[in-house]
């Protein structure tokens, strides 16, 4: 039975298993990862794996769910700034987990993480665009395909960002996204 511990060196393994597994995922598909591969690239034994996680599938379910629960308190606390300040944190915080955003943006994943954050990203976008407007100008279908449209985009820039390997400076990134956002903003 996996324990569920919150002391340093539990938190430093679980952190070790889960950059072994994102690496491991940029190279192969989910499927054809073994516990040995992680165990291996994470420098520990198949035991400390099982500790923490019942199998390969466990340890994936739960990076996904814990980043998703991260990304959506970040964009809880950052909706309200300003675009460059939004997209910004947004970007900080992607360039500090690089490791699981390679895996988010990796085409030997189901895609479904990528999904799940920029439905996140889409939702923050319909709120704002809900507030901002009080009685609503467009009407819900509307609203949705455009809101698509913007969180779309800015994964498609960070998505480029990602795979490219982080070569653009964070500053030019935030440039772009804000930029090409604020005039999609405009569309509204």
């Amino acid at each position: 039975m996996p324990e569920k511990s919150t002391d340093r060196r539990a938190l430093k393994t679980r952190k070790a298993l889960t950059n072994a597994l994102a690496e491991l995922l940029t190279e192969k598909q989910l499927h054809k990862i073994t516990v040995q591969e992680i165990c291996d690239k994470a420098e520990l034994n198949r035991g400390t794996l099982y500790r923490h996680y019942l199998d390969v599938y466990d340890l994936y379910d739960k990076i996904e769910n814990e980043t998703i629960v991260a990304f959506a308190l970040l964009l809880l606390d950052v909706q309200d700034q300003s675009t460059d300040e939004f997209f910004r944190k947004i970007i900080d915080y992607i360039s500090h987990n690089r490791s699981i955003f390679k895996m988010v943006f990796s085409p030997n994943t189901t895609g479904q993480l990528r999904i799940k954050l920029c439905s996140i990203i889409k939702g923050v976008f319909q709120q704002k665009q809900i507030e901002k407007e009080g009685a609503q100008r467009l009407d819900e279908t509307e609203l949705e395909l455009m809101c698509s449209y913007r969180a779309q985009g800015c994964a498609a820039i960070i998505s480029d960002w990602v795979t490219g390997d982080f070569k653009e400076p964070e500053d030019v990134i935030v440039k772009i996204i804000s930029k090409l956002d604020s005039n999609t903003e405009k569309l509204f």
